[in-house]
């Protein structure tokens, strides 16, 4: 079974929390810069910066931790309206997927 950690918590939420400020972002570039229509972008914008927020405050439910790997997923693609969201994507990827790992293995030897 997954065990939540109090590290890993604080870890991953550290992350949604950086992330849901730059998935906010993410509306006004597409709109004014890419041209996207402003329905789409607010929805998918402010509609991931939400789900950011609501996962945060789930992560002492083991669930919550795989809702965050699919919306890491959600976050790289957020690079079809704004291309620069592939490379930000690709970066919370991995800092979600080292947070979880490190979180692990640092709390683990500190139990021995």
């Amino acid at each position: 079974m997954f065990e939540v950690t109090p590290g890993m918590r604080r870890l991953c939420a550290s992350v949604l929390g950086m992330q849901a400020i730059v998935v906010a972002l993410v509306t006004p570039v597409a709109i004014t810069i890419n041209h996207v229509s402003p329905a789409l972008a607010v929805t998918v914008g402010l509609g991931l910066a939400v789900l950011c927020v609501l996962i945060a405050g789930q992560l002492k439910r083991p669930y919550a931790y795989i809702a965050g790997s699919v919306l890491q997923i959600l976050t790289i693609a957020t690079g079809f309206l704004v291309p620069a969201m592939f490379f930000l994507g690709v970066i919370f990827a991995a800092l979600w997927i080292t947070a979880i790992f490190v979180a692990r293995r640092v709390e683990g030897t500190t139990k021995r």
